[in-house]
């Protein structure tokens, strides 16, 4: 005959399991990637001693300033992310917990996402080329522009490849700089035709941004909520929609006229 269990007995046997399974879910690995600030680049500068922007065909001016375009950093795809990271990072504003399918690709190996972004970064990198040289009207000229960026995949430098370009071709169109001196940092796809396509991952780009010098920060307009929701402090954010949109704000920023847009 089985003797009768005490409460506490009782209890301490009941709370094995429910303990197990706490340990389980605190270990076991979630479907989230933990993302930080990431590297900074000045494409009107030279990248791990390569320069990001190279146009022959046309005169090249000297361009001061810089135009940095920003990253995150996230745990690799195929890292385990479990309840206690996401626990540690909820709540940190230099970290960002994130579906792992909005970072990479739902299903695919490591190699395929790498793949993946560099198809995407060539892609960004043509169509980059062909707005910028569409906004200048040099579509027709025998213009070659090559860009080189290590390390770095997907589309969102797009924005900041175009206005490189067009710096170091046109300036503001009247002899002076597009940064006008400044460090300007930014993120956003870009279509061939200068529209100017949201991104994710601005929170964090934006302390990117600050942390390497910038003052001003290119937003898509459709992120500004985002980019406000844990702005540095000196930093001044600037909506943008098409090319054609930045590089007018950053010619009235640079000749202080107040028609400068803000978030």
């Amino acid at each position: 005959m089985l003797s009768r269990l005490t409460r506490l007995q009782a209890v301490a046997v009941c709370a094995l399991p429910v303990a197990a399974l706490i340990a389980t879910a605190v270990f076991a690995p979630l479907p989230f990637s933990v993302a930080q600030p990431g590297m900074t680049a000045n494409v009107l500068g030279a990248n791990r001693g390569t320069e990001v922007i190279t146009v022959s065909g046309a005169p090249v001016r000297r361009t001061s300033g810089e135009l940095r375009m920003t990253t995150i950093e996230a745990t690799s795809p195929d890292a385990d992310v479990s309840l206690g990271d996401v626990i540690d990072n909820w709540f940190r504003t230099d970290r960002a917990v994130m579906p792992r399918d909005s970072v990479y690709p739902s299903g695919n190996s490591v190699k395929e996402i790498e793949r993946h972004n560099v198809a995407q970064m060539q892609q960004s990198q043509d169509a980059a080329t062909r707005a910028a040289l569409g906004h200048l009207d040099l579509t027709d000229k025998n213009i070659k522009v090559t860009l080189k960026l290590a390390d770095v995949g997907g589309p969102s430098a797009g924005l900041l490849f175009s206005l490189g370009i067009v710096d170091k071709l046109d300036g503001d169109g009247s002899g002076g700089d597009l940064t006008g001196g400044r460090t300007i940092a930014g993120t956003g796809t870009i279509d061939t035709d200068g529209t100017v396509g949201a991104v994710g991952g601005v929170a964090l780009k934006t302390q990117a941004a600050r942390r390497d010098g910038a003052t001003v920060f290119l937003v898509p307009k459709a992120e500004c909520a985002d980019a406000k929701a844990e702005l540095p402090k000196g930093l001044r954010l600037i909506p943008v929609t098409t090319l054609k949109g930045a590089v007018d704000s950053l010619v009235a920023l640079e000749k202080n006229k107040p028609s400068v847009p803000s978030c």
